[in-house]
């Protein structure tokens, strides 16, 4: 299905414990381009949360937002260091010998200095936390694709009724241009006739002029190209997916083949059909940059 590439999603998980935010929203980009924002905690699931975004989304500039909150309690845990304990202990010792004094240390006391006890913060479970994480990034993921496919439908049937209205105008360049050939020959016969007045029409020579004025007008290459290019456009929106980019290279040559057209016009309806064209194929253009 055709996607595109502006698009919102959003997933909001909460319990006792925890609340967790994923926020989605994305603008037109000729690539990918993933910017997140999140909790310094979740840094070390960076790579794997592109990874996992990579599997919805091609092309765009999304900016993705987590936040997070923490119900518990905070996990500490006591720490006892037992080595320092013992330095501390020694030194004790050393300095009642060094100056004669009691050494009066109890536990107490010793507990009181620092770093024999300091508080730690206990690791989160990093399996854990992925799952619930991965969760709220892939619900939010998925209504982020459904918005852009929404739109990427009405992009579709807005592109394909341009597509329509410039196979009409293919089809009146392809029907004028004969008549063109037909009124060129019959001014160039009145035109000789008047100059003549009267004599015998060389009529191979006005064959042979028509002959070459037909083949400096003929549009018959250009207009057959803007035919298969006009198909070619239709099946791949039909056939959807990630196909802006292509989309946007067959566009290009549908312009061409306008220019082309409106350069050897020697007719005022055949130009104003080849502007026409021109119109037509740039709103189509415009609207392809809006297609993953």
């Amino acid at each position: 299905m055709l996607k595109s590439m502006t698009g919102f999603g959003r997933c909001e998980m909460a319990t006792d414990e925890y609340k967790i935010s994923v926020e989605m929203k994305a603008v037109n980009h000729r690539y990918l381009d993933l910017s997140i924002k999140m909790p310094k905690k979740f840094n070390y699931f960076e790579a794997a949360i592109r990874a996992q975004l990579k599997k919805y989304i091609q092309r765009g500039k999304v900016d993705v937002f987590i936040s997070y909150e923490d119900y518990t309690d905070e996990k500490m845990s006591l720490k006892y260091n037992r080595s320092l304990a013992g330095e501390y202990m020694d030194y004790f010792r050393q300095m009642a010998d060094e100056l004669g004094i009691p050494n009066d240390a109890t536990v107490m006391r010793l507990a009181r200095c620092p770093e024999v006890f300091t508080m730690e913060q206990v690791p989160e479970d990093e399996e854990h936390m992925w799952q619930i994480l991965e969760k709220a990034i892939g619900e939010a993921a998925e209504k982020f694709v459904e918005t852009r496919t929404r739109e990427g439908e009405n992009l579709k049937q807005d592109l394909l009724g341009k597509l329509d209205y410039m196979v009409t105008l293919v089809d009146q360049i392809e029907e004028r241009s004969p008549k063109i050939v037909e009124e060129y020959r019959a001014k160039l016969e009145d035109k000789v006739k008047e100059l003549l007045e009267g004599s015998s029409v060389d009529e191979g020579r006005i064959a042979a002029e028509v002959v070459i004025f037909a083949d400096k007008i003929c549009t018959d290459e250009e207009t057959v190209r803007l035919r298969s290019h006009i198909e070619a456009t239709r099946k791949e929106l039909t056939a959807g997916g990630s196909v802006g980019r292509k989309l946007d290279f067959i566009a290009q040559e549908m312009n061409r083949e306008a220019n082309t057209i409106l350069s050897k016009a020697n007719d005022l309806e055949v130009s104003d059909c080849a502007i026409a064209l021109k119109t037509e194929i740039e709103k189509v253009r415009e609207q392809i940059q809006n297609i993953e």
